[in-house]
């Protein structure tokens, strides 16, 4: 955001030096980014008077003059046509910096004759674009300071430019008034009221207007239009010229430089149509998508449907709140003009602007929030406005829609301030920092301005007393002890389990890596992922397009750049977040981990040996202990594609709760990747582990039993298909209360058993609890282990 000194001085009424207004500015939030004063470049210039022209004797152009100077009378060459006896001039005396020509005046020879300085142009001097001659000047004394008189006679040429950073809550800030509002609640001048009086209209509006309701609900509450006839169209005068220019904008008509004006001086984006240009009346609606628009940057645009547009009886002649349209734009021979002054949902503009990629003035604005109240009195303002400079009959104001109602109001608690922010600010200081601000107080009850869109609570009504008071009258202080102990512990169950898990991998030999949450999509393919739904809107780049489905694809590509650089013996994990859908419950913190390469370095006993699946399950069963995960949970298969078929396994409790999966990546995975395997890995999932019933830090008491414990063997001659886990689940279930553990101890396949049988021994381990087993109980609880696993498998015990 740009603007002059003198523009600020027209809304506000002060006396403090520029130092003052920048250091105010950025502690009002405003920071300052920039200040271009002409007034410091031109320091050194000085006037002078030419006593004598004459023609230099070796050149026709030249001239020798005699100037009179600050450093007495000196010999200066010429070659400006307008160089003549008797003009008062700006010189620059030797070792002076001319910014124009961005050199450092010496005294030189010029075709043989000594020239002592230079007679400057207003280009040489970066005031203007003026080069047709030297400057110069009506009155003034030599050896008085150029800036001086330019302070007395034109101060618009050395009027400093500042520039400042608006934050996305501050749109408020986006016009000269709204900054010098801010100023003047500091106390650094006195804010001028903006007086708008209505403009009377003389014959009806030629020209109608209608808002299609669902957009009237959702894009354009309201559209205030009037036809000006008679106008005429040329350049802007030249203190509107020098205003548009100073923050970087060119100057064009005056009926477009005075949208330009408003845009910048109120925060109030207009449009021109040419009256005569449109057909029919105007109509803002929602585009159906495909329909062509030529905007006023010469371009063609495609509309996408739902994009508010505003169109006559021939198509589309203005993209609302982003750009008008090139077939009714105003020329200077336009005479007839319809003058549009609406409000635009801010979410509606902002996501055309960025699927049409145009940036504009009027876009930025209407996407961060512009006032809505002031949209019929914008109209109003702008009226007289083209009346004063261009003439014209206005209509009366045509009005479609109304003004939305952005009426609200929240408590002022005075003593917030203390509590917030630690500032002591006495309450009637408070009451008049918001009524400068522009709030309505009734009671405890502070009623927001409509140009105030970020204030949405309390605490923002708190957060605009301290700015205005200025955080830099915060003083430290000691914090008081208001109590004695240990405090209690504040993280979530979710933090220490993400905590244990990084000290366990950490253990372990891991080495944490933090990637990217963004992954290519074929990397995302790979892992479950790489949907529409989990695609980004506006991605960093090509390889970041998706949210990552798991942790391991990063983990991969982190292996695949330490292997092109020699490093083959990884073990690699992460935590974070991952994600399964686009919804905010469709993400899950994982812990990921990657083991390739040996599991030892070289040695002469033998040691290294390439990493197995073992490794995986022992690292994640490490992890699961740690996070406090159930201990008897089960292995399952049918592990997802990315992973080994035969060598990868799923951690349950029961069925459906999956609380991890380990094992070897799947080949092709590692092809696409492009990591030299084989590689071993797991995946935790944080949440899906239980947590405990009971809150608290001591630990239960140590249940041990006086009795001795019994083990008996058994095998089972099964179908060489009957997975392990079966046996051991069946024979567990004969008596829980009973049986602590069953293990399987040996496995035996072929031989006598004949093709497709194989032998399976288990250990039972039972332990009583309140007497010692009989040889009968022993004898009944074996039984019962027998009949549970060949039920299950079918399988018969081994004679």
């Amino acid at each position: 955001m740009k603007f002059t000194l003198s523009w600020l001085k027209q809304h506000l009424e002060t006396e403090a030096s520029l130092d003052d207004i920048l250091y105010a500015l950025t502690d009002l939030g405003l920071e300052v980014e920039g200040v271009e004063n002409p007034a410091q470049k031109l320091e050194e210039f000085r006037l002078g008077k030419v006593l004598k022209a004459e023609k230099h004797p070796d050149a026709d152009r030249l001239r020798v003059c005699q100037v009179a100077t600050a450093a007495g009378e000196q010999q200066i060459i010429c070659g400006a046509p307008n160089a003549r006896e008797g003009i008062t001039v700006v010189v620059a005396s030797p070792g002076t910096y001319v910014p124009g020509i961005d050199t450092i005046i010496q005294v030189g020879k010029i075709r043989g004759i000594e020239s002592h300085g230079m007679m400057c142009s207003e280009r040489e001097m970066e005031l203007s674009d003026e080069h047709d001659g030297i400057i110069e000047l009506p009155s003034g004394e030599v050896g008085d300071r150029f800036v001086d008189w330019l302070a007395q006679n034109d101060p618009a040429k050395i009027d400093p430019v500042i520039e400042i950073a608006i934050t996305p809550n501050r749109p408020d800030a986006l016009g000269v008034h709204g900054v010098a509002r801010d100023l003047a609640a500091r106390g650094v001048g006195k804010l001028k009221p903006v007086e708008v009086a209505p403009v009377a209209g003389t014959f009806p509006c030629t020209i109608g207007v209608t808002i299609d309701a669902e957009t009237q609900e959702k894009a354009c509450p309201v559209f205030c239009g009037r036809v000006i006839r008679g106008v005429k169209n040329g350049p802007s005068p030249e203190w509107l010229q020098n205003r548009l220019r100073a923050i970087g904008l060119r100057p064009i008509s005056t009926l477009v430089d005075i949208t330009n004006l408003f845009t910048y001086d109120m925060n109030r984006p207009l449009h021109v149509f040419d009256a005569d240009k449109v057909q029919g009346g105007l109509r803002v609606h929602a585009a159906q998508g495909g329909e062509v628009f030529h905007a006023l940057d010469d371009k063609e645009y495609v509309m996408q449907p739902g994009m508010t547009v505003i169109s006559d009886d021939t198509g589309v002649e203005s993209l609302a709140g982003v750009m008008g349209g090139e077939e009714t734009g105003c020329t200077e021979e336009t005479v007839n003009v319809f003058l549009e002054a609406a409000y635009f949902d801010p979410i509606r503009t902002a996501m055309t602007g960025r699927a049409l990629k145009i940036n504009s003035d009027a876009r930025y604005r209407f996407e961060r929030g512009i006032d809505p109240a002031w949209t019929p009195a914008g109209i109003e303002a702008a009226t007289k406005m083209i009346m004063d400079l261009c003439g014209g009959e206005p209509s009366e104001v045509v009005v479609a829609g109304e003004v939305p109602d952005v009426a609200r109001a929240y408590k002022l608690d005075t003593d917030r301030v203390q509590s917030l922010v630690g500032m002591e600010n006495p309450a009637e200081e408070q009451r008049a920092t918001l009524t400068a601000l522009g709030f309505r107080l009734e009671g405890d009850m502070a009623h927001v301005p409509s140009w105030r869109p970020d204030v949405l609570g309390e605490a923002d009504l708190v957060e605009e007393v301290a700015r205005v008071a200025s955080l830099t009258k915060l003083e430290g202080k000691r914090l008081a002890r208001t109590h004695v102990g240990v405090p209690t512990g504040i993280l979530t169950p979710m933090q220490k389990r993400e905590a244990a898990a990084r000290r366990t991998c950490a253990a372990l030999g891991y080495n944490e890596c933090v990637t990217y949450s963004f992954i290519d999509q074929a990397s995302a393919a790979l892992f479950g992922g790489g949907d529409d739904a989990a695609a980004l809107d506006n991605p960093i780049s090509s390889e970041m397009s998706h949210m990552r489905p798991d942790l391991l694809p990063g983990l991969l590509q982190a292996a695949a750049r330490n292997q092109a650089r020699g490093f083959m013996d990884l073990s690699l994990f992460e935590v974070g977040p991952a994600f399964h859908g686009a919804e905010p419950e469709e993400q899950h913190t994982q812990v990921a981990g990657l083991l390739v390469g040996q599991a030892a370095p070289r040695d002469p006993y033998g040691s290294r040996r390439p990493i197995d699946v073992f490794d995986a399950k022992a690292d994640a069963e490490a992890v699961l202990a740690a996070i406090g995960a159930p201990a008897k949970a089960q292995i399952l298969r049918d592990a997802p594609a990315w992973w080994h078929p035969g060598r990868s396994g799923r951690v349950c409790l029961g069925p459906k709760k999956v609380l991890a999966v380990f094992g070897e990546l799947h080949p092709k995975v590692l092809k696409a990747m492009d990591v030299k395997g084989p590689a071993m890995a797991f995946t935790i999932y944080l949440e899906e582990p239980p947590l405990p019933r009971k809150k608290g830090a001591t630990r239960a008491a140590l249940l041990a039993s006086d009795f001795q414990a019994v083990e008996r063997d058994f095998a089972f001659v099964l179908d060489a298909g009957v997975e392990a886990i079966n046996v051991v689940n069946a024979a567990a279930g004969a008596d829980k209360t009973l049986i602590e553990d069953v293990r399987v101890f040996d496995e035996f396949i072929g031989g006598s058993l004949g093709e497709g049988k194989k032998s399976l021994a288990i250990t039972v381990r039972m332990q009583p609890v309140d007497k010692t087993l009989t040889e009968d109980e022993i004898e009944a609880v074996g039984k019962k282990i027998v009949e549970k696993v060949e039920k299950a498998t079918g399988g018969t015990l081994r004679g």
